[in-house]
């Protein structure tokens, strides 16, 4: 067959390298599985990962979610079961060899799909767990991707194999070592599902003024225990989650449209333009005004997971 090789990583490498000969983000024909390429190390990137499946086939990145750190090479593979506010990194990269990054992106209805038939039970008496997690990359694993990206030499299979193949992919993570943080997600009545069910009202309504306790009722938790589960889910506070989706969308809004800083902190939420002017700075280095210059004069737009 086409482009096959005894080295199934160095198939993968050429399989999508010649899908993404530019830097930035390329959708594929495969539903919802998107490539990246960057020819050098790039500056921190600030966005959201939704859920999905992430590799590095050539280089390495980090991710910083809150607090922590996530690193991952070609042995590896990073998860996110909910949709998270992240920095990311790209940081080994050249000319000669581009990092080269593989995606496909999920829902909770897919995992609960592969769920139905799992061999054991994965419900809701496992502790609350982290929704990124980066774990060894198992060759059963690396075999079923490798499958789904040579459907891109055979469209005609593509509707039928490849939402099969992801099916798989979703499979293998499960049986890891770190399933029971994907599973979670999608187990009815978990804590962690509530907590996604936050997340998603934060998403559409981080510009709102935010109550604590109506986020509580809405999750059937104490406000305690809310931020318990919220900050054991997503490695920061409701508060915390709803500042980062404001800055990430007042800095968006910057780059893209002509407007003032005052007028953007009042969009996402700020009644503060002096309070935003602060959080800006803490959370991108440098005042609204001057790091939206320095992004015009050099500014890469793609943001990838």
């Amino acid at each position: 067959m086409p482009d096959r090789t005894e080295n199934p990583a160095a198939e993968l490498v050429t399989l999508v390298a010649r899908h993404c000969q530019t830097d930035g983000v390329h959708a594929t024909a495969l539903p919802a599985v998107f490539f990246m390429r960057h020819g050098m190390r790039a500056e921190p990137s600030y966005g959201m990962y939704k859920p999905s499946f992430c590799l590095v086939l050539q280089g390495a990145k980090q991710v910083w979610l809150g607090p922590e750190c996530f690193t991952y090479t070609p042995a590896d593979y990073l998860v996110a079961s909910v949709n998270l506010p992240v920095i990311a990194q790209v940081t080994s990269a050249s000319l000669d060899r581009p990092y080269l990054g593989f995606k496909v992106e999920f829902t909770p209805d897919q995992v609960l799909s592969v769920l139905r038939n799992f061999p054991r039970d994965m419900g809701p008496k496992d502790p609350v767990q982290r929704a990124m997690f980066v774990s060894r990359m198992e060759p059963s694993l690396f075999e079923a991707v490798i499958r789904l990206v040579r459907l891109l030499n055979q469209p005609a299979d593509i509707p039928v194999l490849a939402p099969l193949i992801t099916q798989e992919i979703l499979y293998r993570v499960l049986q890891g070592s770190h399933g029971a943080a994907l599973a979670q997600i999608a187990t009815a009545g978990s804590a962690a599902s509530r907590i996604n069910d936050v997340i998603d009202y934060l998403l559409h309504r981080f510009a709102q003024a935010l109550r604590i306790e109506d986020l509580a009722d809405m999750a059937h938790m104490s406000v305690s225990s809310l931020h318990r589960h919220f900050k054991a889910v997503t490695a920061m506070s409701p508060i915390q989650f709803q500042k980062n989706l404001r800055l990430q969308e007042a800095r968006r809004l910057l780059v893209s449209e002509a407007t003032d800083a005052a007028d953007v902190a009042f969009r996402v939420g700020y009644e503060s333009p002096s309070q935003f002017s602060r959080e800006y700075t803490r959370m991108f280095g440098l005042p609204p005004r001057h790091d939206i210059r320095r992004l015009r004069a050099a500014y890469d737009p793609t943001f990838n997971e």
